[in-house]
């Protein structure tokens, strides 16, 4: 079972404190081993994970399984959009969607980016992403996201 974690309207200067958070939430919330947030900031680093979509962008930051102790999702609305490196070129997109993905099985990984990138190419899904109202952030993420046997 995947643990999701929301946070809306928080802000960073730049994508490196964006994933410095990430990394110390997800230790203090005991998902990931002490090596899960230089391994995070490492692995951006070398494959940029910055998505330009219809209307918005987002970045989806992850590392290799063996920093994990359980499978997770962080997702981050940013009450200022903040640059990340794009996934396939050397431009920057400016995000205001973050989904850290901590996944403890490569196969379950590439499944759960396979699905999310499906849902993510829906401009609707991620209009509701970014504007629906935060109490409703979770349910919406597990059912239209995560739930959905497309």
């Amino acid at each position: 079972m995947t643990k999701l974690f929301v946070r809306s309207g928080i802000s960073f200067a730049n994508r490196r404190e964006a994933l410095t958070h990430i990394g110390n939430e997800m230790v203090a919330q005991g998902v990931v081993h002490d090596s899960w947030p230089q391994a995070l900031i490492g692995r951006e680093a070398e494959f940029p994970t910055g998505i330009m979509l219809e209307q918005h962008a987002i970045a989806i930051p992850h590392c290799e399984a063996i920093h994990a102790k359980t499978s997770a999702i962080y997702l981050l609305r940013l009450a200022d959009k903040i640059n990340f490196q794009q996934a396939d070129d050397d431009n920057e997109v400016a995000v205001s969607l973050i989904i850290a993905l901590i996944v403890e099985n490569p196969q379950q990984q590439l499944k759960l980016l396979r699905r999310l990138f499906g849902k993510l190419q829906q401009p609707d899904v991620v209009e509701t992403l970014i504007s629906i109202p935060e109490v409703q952030l979770m349910e919406y993420f597990k059912t239209s996201v995560l739930d959905s046997n497309e």
